[in-house]
């Protein structure tokens, strides 16, 4: 499925609705809305809800990446800004120090722009936001900036998928390219295990909202991916992510086509591998098995998927 290379972004800034769209979201930091946690924090104060994130964003590290799916990496990299902290708690993060401690530096709008637009300079094919589900209002104001000074590459918004509905329609004509994960089905492991006990149907949604405005996954003559929805699927140990059940869910609500990126590559870190609460995370405290692995594969396409990019 081909895509042109026009970033959406690009059509409201020259039509003069970028700048008042971010405008309207730093706003909103007042009350804070920004993920489906509700904190209404006065963030333009720099008061701190559960994502530990005031006034700026704050970037732990920013470069390109090569190891990202082949169709956003392409030859020259996935130019990705990892954002600090996070609306999740999940037990096993292995970025627990960026999620959980927010290691990083505050990264005022016009600083976060000038990042963007390096990454770009360095040859880039798309500029990657990753964990931006708290910092959807900072982002913006640094992308209205960024596409000022010349940003011309399509942005990937690489999230959970813990968003809240508002800040998704914020990036509406925003965002051509959607990566949200998709982690658990069951909301008592969600509960247990990523501390939302709403997530898969705040994820559910979100997606839904995702493959609305984009559609799924197009590529452009190379192969790289210019627009659309590609979900990752972390498979976790004793099939606690409920990869049956998500496959079917993509396969029928959104499109059989639904690009779908099944993980093997789950290993206990942070809680789940600590000494104090490795016990009471003893089903996700070793790595996958083989035979989970197969069986998650065999699940998937039961369920009506068919385009996979297996890692």
């Amino acid at each position: 499925m081909k895509a042109d290379s026009y970033p959406s972004y690009l059509t409201l800034a020259e039509s003069g609705e970028l700048e008042p769209r971010a405008r309207q979201a730093v706003a909103s930091l007042a009350d804070c809305r920004a993920c489906p946690r509700h904190c209404g924090v006065n963030r333009l104060e720099n008061r701190r809800g559960l994502c530990r994130i005031g006034r700026h964003a704050v970037v732990s590290s920013y470069f390109p990446h090569q190891g990202e799916e082949n169709c956003l990496r392409g030859w020259r990299g996935s130019g990705t800004i990892f954002f600090s902290g996070c609306n999740l708690g999940c037990v096993f993060c292995q970025n627990w120090e960026i999620s959980q401690k927010c290691e990083g530096r505050p990264a005022p709008p016009r600083r976060l722009a000038e990042m963007m637009l390096e990454l770009q300079e360095s040859g880039c094919h798309n500029i990657n936001w990753v964990t931006p589900e708290h910092v959807v209002p900072q982002a913006l104001e640094a992308l209205s900036l960024a596409a000022a000074g010349g940003l011309r590459l399509p942005i990937v918004y690489n999230t959970s998928a813990y968003d809240s509905i508002e800040s998704l329609r914020l990036l509406d004509g925003v965002v051509d390219i959607y990566m949200p994960d998709f982690k658990a089905w069951s909301e008592d492991h969600a509960a247990r295990l990523l501390g939302a006990r709403d997530y898969p149907e705040v994820a559910r949604r979100a997606i839904r909202e995702m493959h609305r405005q984009v559609g799924v996954l197009a590529t452009d003559k190379h192969g790289i991916v210019q627009r659309g929805v590609l979900v990752r699927h972390l498979v976790l140990p004793n099939d606690l992510s409920g990869t049956d059940r998500i496959a079917h869910w993509l396969a029928t609500e959104l499109s059989p086509d639904t690009y779908v990126n099944i993980m093997d590559q789950y290993r206990p870190a942070w809680k789940a591998a600590m000494a104090g609460s490795r016990e009471r995370y003893a089903d996700v405290s070793r790595g996958l098995t083989a035979g989970e692995w197969n069986r998650a594969l065999q699940a998937a396409r039961a369920g009506g998927l068919r385009r996979f990019d297996l890692r």
